[in-house]
């Protein structure tokens, strides 16, 4: 053995209670689980580490992830790392950097700039799926990455690539080139597909271009994940347009930060988890992830209307720099109600900047649209136009129309994971990047009682690894690979505030990743214990 864990409260991810037990080790692994009430010898090590008054868990699987560039530049990456995640899903809202080709590269780098930074401190020497996962294994130097990293298909980038920007349905062989290039990224190790079917040019495609694309994912035993067309106005009906679609092609469907959002939703919950109770019951193969705040985020950009982002981001500048065109975007956004805004006018006082690409606006991060432009003496519309122009479409925002009891109700959920959303640009990012986890524990456990502790434990941990058909992860059983998490239930909380975003959480002691400590005592060690995590569970040849 190379490691026993002595005394630990075992929280397997089964739900079941937590009983106390040592832990062994070895090669990777979980080698041995000696339950205290079990007779015979306990298990001995080389190294031995007392967990008295720790809980023992599988790691934690982040199922809407935005570190896709972060992963292959911060060999630290702590934000993840130290919530006690192991495995991270990449390739989310139908936007990353895979299969492209040139054009699309670029054009997708501008796109979301505001997510992952422009990259130009990236090289991106890969075009396809399977050329970024081979990437993630042998970057910094062969050594690998912080954490595991699975890999969704943007449904976006996929149009981008074989459609470009238009709003039109695509031809036959534009179809078919976007069925080829989901196949070939499924073949090569993607987990399933995702949209961001309220971002451009993904929101471009119709309900038969997707449930044919799905159809695609389906065949090689994949999953659908959509930000679906709404969480605002219209948002049940976009959840079961998901429902319909994916029933129709015969696949899986991961409902993405699945919420109910703005004032048109307050209370609602219980609406969208009766559609979802009669699918289920019905046979349908779903489940869905959240975030355990109310905020969301993303870029101030994806609030404009979907026709002034035909063409993609030059176009959409274009059309910001010329009054009139400029005027109509103002009408969608604060009269009509524009898609990119869920179909709800869009309030300056809930739109908050949390990061820009432009140093020299660096005064607007903290302030809502409506707080900066009350200091500047003009209209809100006035200051966000500039800024979207001045920083080039890279602003990030969050975004305060959530509710608390729509949070509270949809985590309770049978179908229910954790996902952070975690964006970790900008001077102000959300604090969910950093404490998504603790906070379930903490917060929605140990404070508010929403959660048993055993049961939060499976929503973050075996209900993720069932939905990537991962052997081998997600508890806590002999022959498993040890990426497994101690913390202390007595104290475990997220440090990040709306304040202070960066800041760690407590609580979480002890993060091993294939048997190797990411975290130790707290601190982040130098070890990069984490590759691509390919379609079947499988890891990259030869990366283990």
């Amino acid at each position: 053995m190379d490691l026993v864990i002595r005394d630990a409260r075992v929280i397997d991810g089964t739900a079941t209670p937590s009983y106390r037990a040592d832990v062994a080790l070895a090669d990777g692994r979980v080698a041995e689980i000696h339950r205290e009430d079990f007779p015979g010898p306990r298990p001995t090590a080389a190294r031995t580490l007392d967990a008295d008054g720790l809980a023992l868990s599988p790691g934690f699987v982040d199922m809407h992830a935005h570190s896709d560039l972060a992963l292959l530049r911060d060999p630290d990456h702590s934000a993840k790392a130290a919530q006690g995640v192991t495995l991270e899903v990449l390739g989310q809202d139908g936007l990353s950097y895979a299969p492209v080709d040139d054009r699309t590269l670029a054009e997708v780098r501008r796109s979301i700039t505001g997510w992952n930074g422009d990259g130009s401190d990236i090289d991106f020497d890969w075009r396809t799926v399977g050329e970024y996962l081979d990437r993630l294994d042998r970057n910094f130097g062969g050594r690998g990455i912080a954490v595991n990293a699975a890999y969704l298909i943007p449904q976006g980038t996929v149009r981008m690539h074989a459609v470009g920007w238009d709003d039109r349905p695509a031809t036959e062989a534009e179809l078919s080139r976007m069925k080829q290039l989901v196949a070939q990224g499924m073949t090569e190790g993607a987990v399933g597909m995702s949209s961001g079917l309220t971002y451009t040019p993904g929101m471009y495609a119709d309900d038969a271009e997707l449930t044919a694309l799905c159809r695609v994912v389906a065949q090689h035993g994949g999953y659908y994940c959509p930000h679906h067309r709404s969480y605002g106005a219209g948002a049940l009906e976009a959840y079961e347009e998901m429902v319909r679609l994916t029933r129709t092609a015969g696949c899986a469907l991961h409902l993405a930060h699945a919420t109910m959002n703005f004032g048109v939703n307050e209370g609602r919950a219980p609406e969208l988890l009766a559609l979802l109770d009669s699918a289920l019951d019905a046979g349908a193969d779903i489940s869905l992830d959240t975030y355990p705040y109310t905020p969301g985020c993303t870029t101030l950009v994806a609030m404009l209307p979907s026709w002034a982002s035909e063409g993609g981001p030059e176009s959409v500048l274009t059309r910001l720099a010329d009054d009139t065109t400029a005027a109509r975007i103002r009408h969608d956004l604060e009269v009509a109600g524009s898609d990119g805004c869920h179909g709800v006018p869009i309030e300056w006082d809930t739109i908050e900047i949390s990061g820009v690409s432009v140093p020299g606006l660096a005064a607007y991060v903290g302030r809502t649209v409506a707080e900066s432009a009350h200091v500047r003496g003009e209209e809100p519309w006035v200051t966000a136009r500039r800024l979207l122009l001045d920083d080039r479409l890279g602003t990030t925002i969050l975004q305060h129309v959530g509710h608390e009891e729509n949070v509270r109700q949809i985590m309770r959920h049978r179908v229910h994971t954790g996902g952070s959303d975690g964006i970790l640009q900008g001077d102000k990012p959300h604090p969910r990047a950093y404490g998504t986890f603790p906070q379930y524990l903490g917060r929605y456990v140990r404070e508010l009682g929403i959660l048993s502790l055993e049961d939060c434990v499976a929503h973050l941990t075996s209900r993720p690894a069932a939905r990537l058909r991962l052997a081998d992860r997600g508890y806590v059983r002999e022959g498993y690979r040890a990426d497994l998490v101690l913390f202390d239930p007595a104290t475990v909380a997220a440090g990040s505030t709306f304040d202070e975003p960066r800041t760690l959480p407590t609580g979480i002691p002890h993060v091993l990743i294939d048997g190797r400590f990411v975290i130790e005592d707290g601190k982040r060690t130098q070890v990069l214990a984490g590759r691509s995590v390919r379609s079947g569970g499988t890891a990259a040849a030869g990366a283990r």
